[in-house]
């Protein structure tokens, strides 16, 4: 993708005598994303003095641009735009590599036919930083090609989903008002208190506060599923949250941004809140349908359900890793410290209410799992819309540590209930054979 990075350098007379400039002198450093191509157009307004003399105006100048760091940004070429007037415009076309900040040195050269190349002006002040870019989930490779997967996934789950449960949680909403009442009172409430002991900077402050506003994951009924909880209150608590997220994650942003003393406006993506309900709904509806209409193909899938949860829940990892690598680089300690507490408070917090509400045993790991996985891609998603590149990657660090801690705890979890589980069968099969020798002999 070709990126159109245009930097216009207009000529004042001053008495420094700068016949060249990046914008109006007041900026010296212009950000660009890494893996990109770009041009610079540079215009100049120098006359010669051979050409003063002549009475006329000499073209016969050119400007030299080197970056002095190649690896962070490369010159292609140098290209006269040939535009006729009292400004001459010339095109650099640059590629940017890796992040950093490649110092630019700037030539302008008179070639006068009667003398030799004389430098007129060279500039060094000028830089540009290439930014890593942080791209959102649709935008990342690995996991669009595995689109086709998560679909056929959430379809199996449809097939998962009980219309009597269903009809039951219409009639005795408890689960699901449980379910709000951790994700949207008691978690941003936690993030802010723990954000002041542990003193951490605004920005991190506020991304653990909109991380913790943040409704349930996609990931929270696939958990249900593999540690035996309750799998269609699992769906419809994913599918309220984030309908609540709505209205929720604003007022959350509002109140806590003011004790934050954050004053700037923050955007809650609501384009992307409406993409997650179709992107769970739309699959799930369809598994629904299969189920009712095609029994063979539902047996399929029931069979797959697993084997592609485990799967996609290894890819999380390593996609979450390979996203915040950069913005991770120079992570806060505190932040690790604090963000690897909320998945655990969110499971206790999720227990304790279903415990107090004497839910049935699946019924509490579902609250539980549903209060302690955030949707943390949407708290992302408000981190860029709503700052600068800079304080965005600063704050998207508590998004980051939190969905990373998430999915490896959650994994820990699944992989020791495994465990438990074959240790159990194998110590009720050793059980049962020494039973069957006991009465043989």
């Amino acid at each position: 993708m070709r990126t159109l990075f245009t930097f216009c350098c207009l000529f004042l007379v001053t008495g420094a005598h700068r016949y060249i400039r990046i914008g109006d002198g007041s900026l010296q450093e212009f950000e660009f994303p890494e893996n990109s191509k770009g041009v610079i157009v540079i215009s100049s307004r120098y006359r010669s003095a051979a050409a003063s003399r002549k009475g006329r105006q000499s073209w016969k100048q050119t400007v030299r641009v080197q970056s002095l760091d190649p690896e962070v940004l490369s010159i292609l070429n140098v290209t006269d735009s040939g535009h006729a007037g009292p400004a001459r415009s010339y095109i650099i076309s640059i590629r940017s590599g890796f992040p950093g900040r490649a110092q630019l040195q700037i030539q302008l050269l008179d070639l006068d036919q009667d003398s030799m190349p004389v430098l007129i002006e060279e500039r060094t002040d000028y830089s540009i930083i290439v930014s890593s870019g942080l791209s959102h989930f649709s935008e990342n490779p690995v996991l669009f090609a595995l689109l086709p997967l998560i679909f056929v996934n959430k379809c199996a789950f449809g097939c998962k989903v009980e219309v009597e449960v269903l009809r039951g949680l219409l009639r005795s909403p408890v689960p699901l008002l449980l379910g709000v009442l951790g994700q949207f009172l008691v978690m941003p409430l936690y993030a802010y208190c723990v954000s002041r002991l542990a003193s951490l900077p605004m920005p991190l402050s506020l991304g653990l506060v909109i991380t913790c506003s943040a409704p349930g994951g996609g990931g929270g009924y696939l958990y249900s599923l593999l540690l035996g909880g309750d799998v269609t209150l699992a769906i419809s608590m994913t599918l309220v949250s984030t309908v609540v997220a709505a209205a929720a994650m604003p007022l959350s942003s509002a109140l806590y941004g003011r004790l934050l003393g954050v004053h700037a406006a923050l955007h809650v993506p609501f384009v992307k809140i409406l993409g997650t309900l179709l992107f769970i709904a739309i699959p799930i509806s369809l598994g629904m349908l299969v189920k009712l209409r095609l029994p063979a193909l539902t047996r399929v899938l029931l069979t797959l359900i697993r084997p592609i949860s485990l799967v996609l829940i290894v890819v999380g990892i390593f996609i979450a890793y390979q996203m915040g690598a950069s913005i991770l680089a120079d992570v806060q300690p505190q932040i690790v410290a604090v963000g690897v507490t909320v998945p655990l408070l969110g499971l206790v917090v999720g227990g304790v209410l279903a415990g107090l509400a004497r839910l049935p045993g699946p019924q509490r790991k579902t609250v539980s799992i549903e209060v302690g996985v955030q949707n943390s891609l949407l708290a992302l998603a408000v981190m860029q819309l709503s700052f600068r590149r800079a304080e965005a990657d600063f704050a998207s660090q508590a998004p980051f540590i939190v969905a990373l801690s998430s999915t490896s705890e959650m994994l820990l979890l699944v992989l020791g209930h495994f465990a438990q589980r074959r240790t159990l069968s194998l110590l009720v099969f050793n059980t049962q054979e020494r039973l069957l020798k006991y009465d043989s002999s």
